[in-house]
């Protein structure tokens, strides 16, 4: 083994291209204090859309409002009709099944005073239907 040559391994001839060993980091974009400005400015204009929508859905409440109020007369005004009219068939019914009845009063008030008092739905619709009196407490309701 004496006689063996090792060839021992050199480096190419102009030598090894120079290694990069410094940091490479990417260059930064935006500083802490201009993403805090812009932060504030997002928020800031955020809280100017909602004072604004705020200000318009006030508005459009008030306007609501008006138009209720405007038109409170009008659907009070049908309601006692229909009420009045309600009665009035009941009255007519009550004449005829009680009129083989000696003593009983048409129309005589259960309440004892010279006021009007608004009857329930009960009074009303004592008469008819019990589906009539569910939908005039419930409105459109189906009950399955």
């Amino acid at each position: 083994m004496a006689g063996s040559k090792v060839k021992q391994d050199m480096p190419p001839q102009g030598g090894y291209p120079s290694f990069d060993y410094k940091r490479n980091l990417p260059k930064r974009s935006l500083s802490g204090y201009s993403m805090f400005g812009i932060g504030i400015g997002v928020l800031m204009f955020g809280y100017w859309r909602l004072f604004k929508w705020n200000r318009e859905r006030r508005r459009m409440q008030i306007e609501e409002m008006e138009a209720r109020i405007a038109l409170m007369p009008l659907l009070q005004a049908e309601h006692d009709r229909r009420t009045l009219q309600i009665l009035r068939e009941n009255l007519e019914e009550e004449a005829i099944v009680m009129k083989d009845v000696p003593g009983w009063k048409v129309g005589e008030s259960i309440y004892h005073t010279a006021r009007w008092v608004s009857p329930p739905s009960e009074e009303l619709f004592y008469l008819r239907p019990r589906e009539e009196l569910l939908h005039q407490r419930f409105g459109f309701l189906s009950y399955v």
